[in-house]
């Protein structure tokens, strides 16, 4: 479906709409097939969104130009479209980053947050010299050389082998993406604004899920922010990477269904 919004946006609304709504926000190039093992399990009970961020998926492409406050005035006005007050928002990698940001932004209509395989600091030199490179390469050779290396980078190594449909399905993602688009959400990436000053600030339940071989998102990260999150717990996904909800889907949704269970 396309939302009635200022952009035109793809989302799911499944579920009993009269349940608890948990929103799920997709990572820097994906989109919302890659929560398909969670909405399967969420959408008895929860009333689920997914949906695919500007720039991805079916959503517009527009300008090409974009930032997280854009991001997160589209979730909202999307939440205001569905008729949502209060979500849980499940967001990973930029999608935790985008869901964080909204809580800074809109912390009223936040009920619990779920942060996977993300972090709340701002680029290092570093990431952004390999955003900045990586924009040359899809400009200069299109997006397969991009894509074999972000998808060697992102998923764990065994993953290659255990779940070759969860790497197939994003890479087949990635490169159906826009070329446009990805070079400008990599540029929104790289101007983000770091986050550690909301973690104390954030009131509501919080879980926090990281792929123990994410080799992409430092553990470090994870840490700070449960030691920063008053009502936050960690959960470590075994055998996993970056892309912790497919590359372990029955450990992930154990984790997930538990902690909505304590949602009220």
């Amino acid at each position: 479906m396309k939302a009635d919004l200022s952009i035109k946006m793809h989302y799911l609304d499944l579920g009993n709409p009269r349940n608890l709504p948990i929103i799920l926000i997709h990572g820097m190039t994906f989109d919302h097939q890659m929560w398909n093992p969670q909405i399967q399990v969420l959408k008895d009970k929860y009333r689920v969104i997914a949906y695919d961020l500007r720039g991805h998926g079916l959503s517009i492409v527009g300008d090409g130009q974009y930032t997280y406050k854009m991001f997160v005035n589209d979730l909202i006005d999307l939440m205001d479209h569905l008729h949502i007050k209060q979500a849980v928002l499940c967001g990973l990698s930029m999608g935790g980053a985008i869901a964080l940001r909204a809580y800074e932004m809109n912390p009223d209509r936040i009920k619990a947050l779920i942060l996977c395989d993300t972090r709340t600091e701002a680029d290092s030199n570093e990431t952004k010299y390999w955003r900045e490179d990586s924009i040359e390469l899809i400009k200069n050779n299109g997006l397969e050389s991009f894509t074999h290396e972000f998808i060697n980078n992102i998923f764990a190594r065994e993953s290659f082998k255990d779940h070759p449909k969860a790497v197939e399905l994003i890479r087949n993602i990635i490169l159906s993406s826009s070329p446009q688009a990805i070079c400008g959400v990599l540029l929104a990436q790289a101007a983000r604004t770091d986050m550690k000053h909301v973690l104390t600030k954030i009131k509501v339940p919080t879980l926090i899920m990281i792929g123990e071989n994410d080799n992409f998102t430092p553990y470090a990260s994870s840490e700070t922010m449960n030691d920063e999150i008053i009502n936050s717990k960690l959960k470590i996904i075994s055998k996993a990477g970056h892309v912790s909800n497919l590359e372990n889907t029955d450990e992930f949704n154990h984790n997930l269904l538990e902690f909505m269970k304590k949602i009220k």
